[in-house]
């Protein structure tokens, strides 16, 4: 069975209110389904259309959810039953096909409205009727103030909004207003007539749960009104019951919370554990860090002191290049003027050895 999202009502999967609101405009529609051609728009899980196949010649349920659609076919087979995987907006069917197209908590899920109804009418028998709901837009703020607006929802609508869409497109138009109120319930034990009385004069159309309108293209529209009773049971023990579902649905929760906890403490004291190492190891990093710091700046001290004995040690190179050029400049020199001094010295010793003959 299809898990419970918000979106479509599951039987065994939503409690008994909502789920009886949904089922009761199958009843409602099911007085004009004997004997019909049906289509049931938007079906969902398929529980609508298993109760209108209960009367109809034939009955389709469509909807866009493949998945929908195959949970509908695996829980509810009938031989005037079919369900299709079909968009509302383009209807699988020839004009005029359907004496009977229902379509419950629909048109709030569509952008396109209109070519939604346009849709209805196109395939509706010329005596055929249209039967459509949607929630209250007033109501239904109210009902999820602490929940915010129904994530699935479109477009909501009041009352004369509605109405005036509908009358848009059908020429005639019978409203209807859905309300789920308790009930005193005079049962007889064995199976017997009942009677029902409403106390419900001037029902303000404000004030309902929910709109529900049948729509056709003859004038045979009004149907009589009804009150729909789930079951003969006992209604509060049904909700003492639900409420025994919720409470242990609530233990399981609380008690699930109490294990997060659990497990987020653990995880906590592992959190602090690791924090404690890691701040053990920065320390032990910024320490470090430090001394390796302290031993730059003494090598950078010492580097410095290099470069100044490097410079001095240029200086005096420099120096002593200097002193050694004027050194060899000055032998250079000397070595010069002694070999002038001897030639002129070996002249004189020539002239005077010769003999006095030969002068």
């Amino acid at each position: 069975m299809a898990e419970f999202t918000g979106e479509r009502v599951i039987p065994g999967k939503v409690d008994a209110d909502l789920l009886n609101e949904h089922v009761a405009r199958y009843a409602f529609a099911s007085r004009l389904a004997k004997g019909r051609r049906v289509l049931d728009a938007g079906c969902g899980s398929g529980y609508g259309a298993a109760k209108l196949a209960e009367d109809a010649r034939e009955v389709l349920g469509i909807d866009v959810s493949q998945d929908a659609v195959d949970d509908a076919r695996q829980q509810y087979q009938a031989a005037t039953l079919r369900f299709e995987c079909a968009d509302c907006l383009n209807i699988p069917a020839a004009d005029g096909s359907f004496d009977l197209v229902v379509a419950f908590e629909i048109i709030e899920h569509v952008s396109d409205w209109r070519r939604f109804l346009e849709q209805a009418r196109r395939v509706l028998a010329p005596d055929g009727r249209f039967v459509v709901s949607t929630p209250n837009r007033l109501y239904y703020a109210e009902a999820r103030a602490g929940l915010g607006p129904n994530p699935f929802h479109v477009h909501e609508f009041e009352y004369h909004e509605f109405r005036s869409e509908l009358e848009a497109v059908f020429p005639h138009v019978t409203m209807y207003l859905e309300n789920h109120t308790d009930a005193i319930v005079f049962a007889p034990a064995a199976d017997s007539s009942m009677d029902s009385a409403i106390d419900e004069a001037d029902a303000a159309p404000e004030h309902a749960h929910f709109f529900v309108a049948v729509c056709g293209l003859s004038p045979k529209t009004e149907v009589p009104g009804l009150v729909w009773v789930p079951r003969a049971a006992n209604m509060l023990r049904e909700r003492e019951q639900h409420i025994e579902v919720l409470e242990s649905q609530l233990q399981e929760r609380i008690a699930r919370v109490v294990q997060l906890q659990e497990e987020l403490t653990s995880e906590q004291a592992k959190a602090r554990a690791r924090m404690d190492e890691l701040e053990a190891e920065l320390r032990d990093t910024v320490e470090t860090a430090t001394r390796l710091a302290g031993e730059l700046d003494a090598k950078v001290v010492e580097l410095g002191q290099c470069v100044e004995y490097l410079h001095a040690a240029e200086r005096t190179v420099e120096e002593r290049t200097a002193w050694a050029r004027r050194n060899e400049a000055e032998a250079d020199e000397l070595r010069r003027l002694s070999g002038t001094l001897w030639v002129r010295l070996g002249f004189k010793l020539r002239a005077l050895s010769k003999p006095e003959s030969s002068r």
